[in-house]
């Protein structure tokens, strides 16, 4: 079966000077916020989401990239969003995608930042390896390709190892410990079904920022991609609640 890649989105709302970028996750794809995208750019954001480098197509072509290039697609998504003559722009993400929100208010400026089940501290390797090997099974379920017996996920974590998962690591370790600069608006998102790993991740993240402006919401009854979850709806509302006290005109 052919499998039709994932892509980037923009969603322009005319007439609005108020822009939000969107980035998924590590292994995940534009589809993860797509309709959250949609929903923002029906209250008259304009929304971008970029797709990473190597994600949302074989696990092959994801193995072969680095962590810098998924950082830089983020990066690349937020210029091209200015080059659209946006001045005022909030960023957020879902896991990896909350991780490089927080980086890009680290480094450029933004009107306010939303992470939503982002990690604090990197996992072991071994963990993050496991994504990849998830990532290849599901690919493979999608293509119908997939083996049971060939496909073992001991075999397959050695088939898609990935080496430079160490610099994922440490982009996500070097943005927690940079955390104190960031001074624009902050709010976290986490999900209590998620491991606890993530959910105090939150608490980490919120003691961090220095934001004057900054605040957490749990969903109860909500899993990792908060996006596409049971509470998502309620998540889409709480995400616009929080973009519609920012300062677009200021």
């Amino acid at each position: 079966m052919i499998i039709k890649a994932p892509q980037p989105f923009t969603f322009e709302a005319p007439d609005s000077n108020r822009a939000v970028l969107l980035l998924h996750g590590f292994t995940g794809n534009t589809n993860d916020v797509k309709r959250l995208g949609r929903y923002l750019n029906q209250q008259g954001y304009t929304v971008h989401a970029p797709l990473y480098k190597g994600h949302g197509v074989d696990p092959e072509t994801l193995i072969h990239t680095a962590p810098e290039e998924w950082w830089q697609s983020a990066i690349e998504g937020y210029e091209y969003l200015r080059s659209l003559g946006y001045e005022k722009i909030a960023v957020g993400g879902v896991s990896l995608g909350g991780v490089f929100s927080l980086r890009l208010a680290e480094e450029f400026e933004t009107t306010g930042v939303l992470t939503m089940s982002a990690p604090a501290l990197a996992k072991n390797r071994d963990s993050l390896n496991k994504r990849i090997v998830d990532y290849a099974i599901n690919f493979k379920k999608l293509q119908g390709t997939y083996n049971p017996i060939a496909d073992d996920e001991a075999i397959l974590s050695e088939e898609y190892d990935m080496p430079e998962l160490t610099r994922l690591q440490h982009i996500i370790n070097d943005t927690s410990e940079k955390l104190s600069v960031i001074e624009s608006p902050v709010h976290i998102l986490r999900g209590m079904k998620d491991d606890d790993y993530y959910c105090q991740s939150a608490d980490v993240i919120y003691s961090g920022v220095k934001s004057r402006i900054k605040s957490v919401k749990s969903f109860v009854n909500t899993g990792h991609i908060m996006t596409l979850g049971a509470e998502r709806d309620r998540v889409y509302e709480e995400v616009h609640y929080f973009l519609e006290g920012l300062s677009w005109n200021d």
